[in-house]
C-alpha cells in the first residue's frame, strides 16, 4: 500500500511565514492585554471612593503626627509601592486589591500635598495648580499614546500605569484644592465640603440630563471625590476650636476603615462592580 503525499519527497513542506509571523503577533498582543482591571462605576463606586479618600487624610494626618514625616512619608510610599505591585499582578479587577491601591494612593497623596505646603512653604493655590498641570500633563500624554482615557479600556500593562499616575495625581490635587478652600480662602472644613459636594453633582447631572461627554464627566467628578472626603474627614477628626466634631484622626480612620470593609465586602459578594467586557464604552 502506498501513502499519497502531498509534497514531493526531498523538498521540505512549504511553510507560510507570513501567517506564522501574524500569529506570533495576535499570540503577543493576547499576552499583553487582560480582563478590565478596574470596577465598573456604580453609586458604590462613588460611596466607596469618597471614604477611601476620606479615611487617607484622617489616616495622613494620625501616622505624620503620631511617627514624624522622617518616618510616615517613607512607609506611606513603601505602603502604595507594595500594594501596587499586588494590583499589577492581577489579570483582572479585585476588589479587595484594587480598593486597598486606591487607599494607600489616598494616603501617600495626602503625605505629598502636604509635604509641599508644610514641609516646602508652598501655598496651597500653588500646589493646587502645579498638581492641576501635571494632572493635564498625563491626561494628554495619555490620550496621544491610546486615544482614549476611557476606565473601561484598562486591560494592558501601559493603559493601568497611566491610569494609576492620574489617580494618584487627583489625590493630590484634590488634597490641595480642599485646604485651599477650607483654610486659605477660609470657608472651613463642613461648608468646603459642601461646596465640593454641589460641584460634583455639576459633571453627575451634565452626563446623565444634558448628554456631557462620558470619560469628562467620569474624571470631573473623581478629582471632586478627593477635597470633598477629606474636607468632611476633617469636620469630623479636627478639634472644636477649628470648627470640627473632635474625634480625633485615629478615630475617624478607624470607623471609615470599617465602613469601606463593609462596602468592598459586599462587592466582592456581589460582583456588581464587575464589568461587562462584551459591553463596555471607550468614549
Amino acid at each position: 500500500m502506498h501513502l499519497k503525499q502531498d509534497q514531493p519527497q526531498g523538498h521540505p513542506p512549504t511553510v507560510n511565514f507570513q501567517a506564522r509571523s501574524r500569529f506570533r503577533e495576535l499570540a503577543k498582543a493576547s499576552s499583553r492585554r487582560t480582563h478590565i482591571k478596574v470596577p465598573e462605576v456604580t453609586a458604590l463606586f462613588w460611596v466607596t471612593k469618597v471614604l477611601t479618600t476620606a479615611m487617607g487624610e484622617t489616616t495622613s494626618d494620625f501616622l505624620v503626627h503620631r511617627l514624624g514625616p522622617g518616618v510616615a512619608i517613607p512607609l506611606g510610599g513603601i505602603a502604595l509601592a507594595l500594594s501596587l505591585v499586588w494590583q499589577y499582578k492581577q489579570d483582572r479587577y479585585v476588589p479587595w486589591v484594587y480598593w486597598l491601591a486606591v487607599l494607600m494612593v489616598a494616603v501617600f497623596g495626602t503625605m505629598a500635598a502636604d509635604v509641599l505646603h508644610i514641609g516646602g512653604g508652598i501655598p496651597y493655590a500653588v500646589s493646587t495648580s502645579f498638581f492641576a498641570i501635571v494632572l493635564a500633563v498625563v491626561f494628554i500624554v495619555w490620550n496621544r499614546s491610546e486615544h482614549t482615557l476611557s476606565i473601561h479600556s484598562i486591560n494592558t500593562p501601559c493603559r493601568e500605569t497611566f491610569y494609576w499616575l492620574a489617580v494618584i495625581t487627583t489625590f493630590a490635587l484634590g488634597t490641595a484644592a480642599g485646604d485651599l478652600t477650607a483654610t486659605t480662602l477660609g470657608l472651613g472644613y463642613w461648608a468646603s465640603g459642601m461646596v465640593f459636594a454641589v460641584v460634583m453633582a455639576i459633571p453627575a447631572l451634565g452626563y446623565l440630563r444634558f448628554g456631557l461627554h462620558e470619560v469628562f464627566s467620569f474624571w470631573f467628578a473623581y478629582i471632586l471625590t478627593r477635597p470633598l472626603g477629606a474636607s468632611f474627614a476633617d469636620w469630623l477628626a479636627v478639634p472644636h476650636y477649628r470648627g470640627g466634631l473632635a474625634w480625633g484622626p485615629g478615630t475617624t480612620s478607624l470607623i471609615l476603615a470599617a465602613l469601606i470593609a463593609g462596602c468592598v465586602g459586599f462587592l466582592a459578594v456581589t460582583h456588581e462592580d464587575v464589568a461587562d467586557e462584551g459591553a463596555v464604552s471607550f468614549k
